[in-house]
C-alpha cells in the first residue's frame, strides 16, 4: 500500500494496525475528495458570478429536489459506512480472546510497572510473545495516564481507582515504543517505555528467569486473602455464608444486586467491590463490608483479583 507507507512510516506491528490504518486512509482520502469538489465549486461560482462588466446575473433558484435528496442520501450512506466500520473495530477491540495472557499495567508518575501471571514484574519494559493474544489490565496509582503504542495503533486511558482493559497480538519482533499521551505532570515527556516482542519460546525462558522468590500472582492474592481474613465472610468452595457471597465461580458471572440491577463480575466489578463495596451490594446481603480504598496497593489489588479469577467452578 503505497499511500499507507507514505502517511504511516511506522510498522504495522499488531493485528489491529492494518484495520486502523485502512479506516484512517479511507477517511483521509474521502476528506480530500470532498475538499477538492467543494473548493472547485466555490472557485467556479466565485469566478462566474464575480461582479463586473462581463458578470452573469445570478439566477434565483427555488430548489432542486433531485440534488438535495441525492446529496442527503449519499452523505447518509457515507456516514453509516463510517459508523459501522468503526463499530466493527470497536467491538473487535473490546472483545477479549479467552486464551489471552493477562498482564497488569500500573501507571504512576512517571513510569510503567508490569505484573505478569507468575508474579514477575518489570519496569518500563513490557515483554510479550509474538503471535499470542495479550490482554492488558490497566490501572494508575496517582493521576490519569494514557498507554499508547504507536506501532500497534493502540491507546487507552489509565485511570486511578478503576481498571481499563485492552488486548493485542504482536506480529513483529523487536522493540516498540510506549508513550503516555495524557499530560500527567512535570516529567510527563519522560514517561516512556518499550514493548519487547520475543519468540514464544524466548518469552517463556525470560518469564522463568529473574527473582526466584517471586510467586504466582494468584498465590500472592491467596496469601493476602488469608491475611485480611476475607474467608470469614466469603467462602471459596461454593458454600453459602450469611454475611457474604461465595467467591467460587464468581468471575465472569452475572451478579444480581440489591437495587434490582445485574452486573458482570469482571475485573472492574471485583475492584469496585473491594474498594467501594457499598456501591454494588449483592442481593440478599447487608452492606457491611468495609471499604478498602486507599488500604490496598495497586499490586495487592491486582493479586487479589487474580486469585478470585482462579476460583473457577
Amino acid at each position: 500500500m503505497l499511500f499507507s507507507a507514505m502517511f504511516f512510516p511506522l510498522p504495522q506491528a499488531s493485528t489491529m494496525a492494518p484495520f486502523t490504518d485502512t479506516l484512517f486512509m479511507f477517511l483521509f482520502w474521502l476528506s480530500v475528495v470532498l475538499l477538492v469538489i467543494t473548493t472547485a465549486a466555490m472557485l467556479y461560482f466565485a469566478i462566474k458570478y464575480k461582479e463586473g462588466k462581463n458578470s452573469e446575473e445570478v439566477p434565483y433558484i427555488h430548489g432542486n429536489a433531485a440534488f438535495e435528496w441525492g446529496t442527503s442520501i449519499f452523505l447518509s450512506i457515507v456516514f453509516l459506512l463510517i459508523f459501522f466500520w468503526g463499530l466493527v473495530g470497536f467491538n473487535r477491540f473490546h472483545t477479549f480472546p479467552d486464551d489471552a495472557i493477562e498482564i497488569s499495567v500500573i501507571g504512576q508518575q512517571w513510569l510503567w510497572t508490569f505484573q505478569y501471571p507468575n508474579g514477575k514484574t518489570s519496569t518500563n519494559e513490557l515483554y510479550v510473545p509474538k503471535g499470542v493474544n495479550v490482554k492488558l489490565i490497566l490501572s494508575s496509582k496517582d493521576v490519569i495516564h494514557d498507554f499508547y503504542v504507536p506501532n500497534f495503533r493502540l491507546k487507552h486511558d489509565v485511570v486511578p481507582g478503576r481498571y481499563n482493559k485492552m488486548w493485542f497480538q504482536a506480529t513483529e519482533l523487536g522493540s516498540h515504543d510506549i508513550f503516555c499521551t495524557k499530560y500527567c505532570g512535570t516529567a510527563h515527556s519522560n514517561m516512556i517505555g518499550k514493548v519487547i516482542v520475543l519468540e514464544p519460546e524466548a518469552y517463556k525462558t525470560w518469564l522463568r528467569g529473574g527473582d526466584p522468590t517471586k510467586i504466582d500472582m494468584a498465590l500472592t492474592g491467596k496469601k493476602l486473602f488469608e491475611q485480611r481474613n476475607c474467608v470469614a465472610c466469603h467462602s471459596i468452595n461454593g458454600e453459602a455464608k450469611s454475611v457474604g457471597p461465595t467467591l467460587k465461580g464468581l468471575y465472569g458471572r452475572q451478579v444480581e444486586l440489591a437495587d434490582g440491577n445485574t452486573v458482570l463480575a469482571d475485573e472492574i466489578y471485583l475492584r469496585t467491590s473491594m474498594e467501594s463495596p457499598g456501591t454494588q451490594v449483592v442481593k440478599g446481603y447487608a452492606p457491611i463490608m468495609p471499604a478498602y480504598q486507599g488500604l490496598l496497593k495497586e499490586e495487592d489489588l491486582n493479586a487479589l483479583v487474580a486469585y478470585i479469577k482462579s476460583l473457577k467452578e
